[in-house]
């Protein structure tokens, strides 16, 4: 009998909980295992594995939630499928088959249910998927043996303050990642490499930094962690990179914005078009939706006040309520985003 949680789903950060199980899934001698189940929050790994040297090693984020009806759903887990199948074949890692993947992730999710945090909380249940290379060897070429574990925990916002307008800075100092690099996988090095602006940003009282194209510094790429879109004109734009992970909660917000009769536009986005947007944000699985208040060009002595009154604006908000309606069960799911995981 498992002992009853005394957690303030309310109050809960965005961070890491112990819960009662993950799944796994071993890669040897050229085919996937079966899954496995266990309560170890431990890897055995031995020091000469692949990820630990070279890298191999990919990661995807997702969340459940508890809906308005009760029933658990899983949101668009068939985007993230394919798209750890891309990061995998990205970097030479067998890709786990995506029917394995979704057979995991609803696995995860039951054993876990204790900890699927419940309706108008503001909370969820974040599954993260991850994939590793683990043969010993000190070469650099791929490994022959690998890794696929999911785990879950209960998360709140990523930020503090929820769905409200924030700071953001551009850094021309650092390149997140190369024009046909590694920046449209999910891997962790993209992530490694914007550690030290995103520190400096989060110094300076900013949520996040922006990164500039890595090519010529003059069109917007991304965050560490989130796609960048603005609103002007009754259009949707986004910027359109050979470095930019594609980020399933930009491609669903791309949707509903056509739903709402808006246009959307795919292209590169110039810093100086920031002068000209009514509203823009960051947007990623964590937080959905980051309205922008400015962004700061310091290195430039330029600040693009995107909120003129400090609010996120009507569009963001509507576009907001509408996907966070959706994975609640509160909304219609026209598009069949959702996987009903629990009854």
């Amino acid at each position: 009998m498992k002992e009853p949680l005394n957690i303030d789903w309310s109050g809960l950060s965005f961070g890491y909980m112990t819960t009662d199980y993950n799944v796994r899934c071993s890669y040897k001698n050229g085919e996937w295992g079966e899954i496995e189940t266990t309560s170890s929050e431990l890897i055995p790994m031995h020091m000469a594995a692949t990820c630990l040297h070279y890298g191999q090693e990919a990661f995807e984020g997702l969340k459940a939630f508890r809906g308005k009806d009760g029933k658990v759903r899983v949101f668009r887990m068939d985007e993230n499928a394919r798209r750890i199948r891309l990061s995998a074949e990205g970097i030479m890692m067998p890709p786990i088959p995506e029917e394995k993947f979704c057979e995991m992730v609803k696995l995860v999710v039951r054993l876990n249910e204790r900890f699927i945090p419940p309706y108008g909380t503001g909370a969820s249940l974040y599954i993260r998927p991850l994939q590793i290379g683990i043969t010993a060897q000190v070469g650099v070429k791929p490994a022959k043996e690998y890794l696929f574990i999911i785990f879950v925990t209960p998360v709140g916002p990523y930020f503090k303050g929820g769905f409200a307008t924030t700071p953001y800075v551009i850094t021309r100092r650092y390149d997140r990642a190369a024009p046909l690099g590694t920046g449209t996988f999910k891997v962790g090095g993209n992530y490694a490499a914007s550690l030290r602006a995103s520190q400096e940003a989060h110094a300076a009282g900013y949520s996040a930094e922006f990164y500039l194209d890595a090519r010529e510094k003059k069109y917007m790429d991304e965050c560490g962690a989130a796609n960048f879109f603005g609103i002007k004109n009754n259009t949707y734009v986004t910027p359109l990179s050979t470095s930019i992970l594609p980020s399933i909660t930009n491609k669903s917000l791309i949707q509903l914005a056509e739903d709402m009769g808006m246009t959307v536009e795919r292209r590169h986005v110039p810093e100086e078009e920031l002068a000209t947007f009514e509203e823009a944000g960051a947007c990623g699985t964590a937080a959905v939706i980051s309205p922008i208040e400015r962004i700061d060009d310091p290195e430039n002595n330029r600040s693009y006040v995107i909120s003129k009154d400090g609010k996120p604006g009507p569009v963001s908000t509507r576009l907001y309520n509408t996907l966070r309606g959706i994975q609640l069960g509160e909304i219609d799911d026209i598009h069949g985003w959702n996987t009903i995981v629990i009854e």
